[in-house]
């Protein structure tokens, strides 16, 4: 068991932990490093306690098999060497998720960690608001993207991703303060996340804004401390200063209605061969790199080209009509399906499905909306169709298995140390 009186180990930890989200907006290589020492330290650790038993559990085990199939897909991959790093590294994904278990469990600092992380996100998304109404964010960065947002990042507009990624946690986490809840304190819960949601949509990114907005209505839809008038008024508002802002920016027009919605329209309400340049429209493209990861499918059904090894199939100088040159198809079930085939998409699916929802009764039945918070954003990107980043770069992987290890660990009745 953790012990209270060693300073030393709670405050090395408490630190590591609370800088996770900072970490991720730093960089890739300041977020490998954290994670990195998470891992080998909670490996120290968990030796010099000698606890072990957490290695028989059964969500463990199967975290254990997906990485398991990960190095079997390197060992038949086309290229051996573009994948194998990703896939043998995938392991720290899962020490990660056994540490956040452990330390959660105990409660030695879950508070601490989540208020930096929440002062993390008030930071980042205030940026966001400044990047939108001067050009520039705090340290000048956004000029290079034109009208999309990269706040801190930079070098990528991927901020509204970042946001929904944690948004839906630390309004979850506010809520789980005090059960007695004052109607003043709901309702600044409601502006927090408004003030979240909004910020969201400034950015531009479609994909995420939607997925930001069903999980809003998701999160709404089951939470309690709500009744149906104040659920129906607080969707209207959101809707109303959503058009508002549409309406004010024509860079949000472009992007969600010239892009957006109107091929959407214009597919519903026509026939297709007469649209023109349907190429350049914004599902255009997307289709485009659709097909073109349907295609390496074809060519490699059963296990697919490998992770990693879309860009090596579909870059090459003799490449097929049919193929996009891209990192990976920006899209979920192609991505698995070029990389993995239908056989491995099976594996993939049964697993990751099995982690996600698995533990979906107790989490509806606890009323926990940080894992709430948690499981909305998991099962959002496992919604069809929508445009999504690489699944196992890194970033991706670390949003997700942050989500994944946090939804798990918050709660006695699926914490994996309180199951042995």
């Amino acid at each position: 068991m953790f012990k209270r009186d060693n300073k030393i180990f709670e405050s090395y930890f408490f630190i590591l932990f609370s800088l996770i989200p900072a970490s991720i907006i730093l960089g890739p290589a300041i977020s490998l490093l954290n994670i990195l020492l998470i891992n080998f330290s909670f490996i120290y650790f968990i030796i010099y306690v000698k606890e072990y038993k957490f290695l028989s559990n059964k969500t463990v085990k199967l975290a254990l098999i997906l990485w398991l199939y990960l190095i079997f897909n390197s060992l038949i991959s086309e290229n051996f060497s573009i994948g194998a790093l990703r896939n043998f590294g995938f392991i720290r994904f899962i020490i990660l998720f056994c540490a956040f278990n452990y330390f959660f469990y105990h409660k030695v600092f879950f508070n601490k960690i989540l208020i930096i992380w929440a002062l993390t996100l008030f930071i980042l998304t205030t940026d966001t608001y400044i990047e939108n109404l001067t050009g520039t964010n705090v340290l000048g960065y956004g000029k290079a993207h034109g009208n999309r947002i990269v706040s801190f990042f930079k070098d990528e507009p991927i901020v509204g991703g970042y946001i929904n990624a944690f948004y839906l946690v630390i309004v979850g986490y506010f809520f789980s303060l005090n059960h007695k809840f004052s109607i003043n304190y709901k309702y600044l819960i409601l502006l927090v996340l408004l003030f979240f949601l909004c910020a969201i949509f400034l950015t531009g990114e479609r994909s995420n804004t939607i997925k930001a907005i069903f999980g809003f209505l998701i999160f709404f839809s089951i939470n309690n401390h709500f009744k149906i008038k104040e659920k129906l008024i607080s969707i209207l508002l959101a809707a109303v200063l959503i058009g508002s802002l549409i309406n004010s920016s024509d860079f949000l027009k472009l992007r969600y209605k010239s892009q957006f919605l109107d091929p959407i329209l214009t597919i519903y309400y026509s026939d297709v061969r007469k649209i023109e340049d349907k190429k350049n429209a914004g599902l255009g493209i997307y289709a485009n790199h659709y097909r073109s990861g349907y295609s390496v499918f074809k060519n490699y059904p059963f296990f697919g080209v490998g992770n990693k090894n879309y860009r090596l199939e579909t870059c090459t100088e003799i490449k097929k009509n049919e193929y996009i040159c891209n990192t990976h198809p920006h899209q979920i079930y192609f991505e698995f399906l070029a990389e993995h085939g239908f056989i491995g998409t099976i594996i993939l699916l049964f697993i990751l499905f099995n982690l996600t929802f698995g533990k979906l009764k107790i989490i509806l039945k606890s009323k926990n909306y940080i894992q709430i918070g948690c499981f909305i954003f998991l099962f959002n990107v496992f919604i069809p169709f929508l445009p999504s980043g690489a699944f196992f770069g890194d970033y991706s992987s670390t949003i997700f298995w942050l989500n994944l290890s946090l939804m798990y660990s918050v709660n006695r009745e699926t914490n994996i140390f309180s199951q042995n």
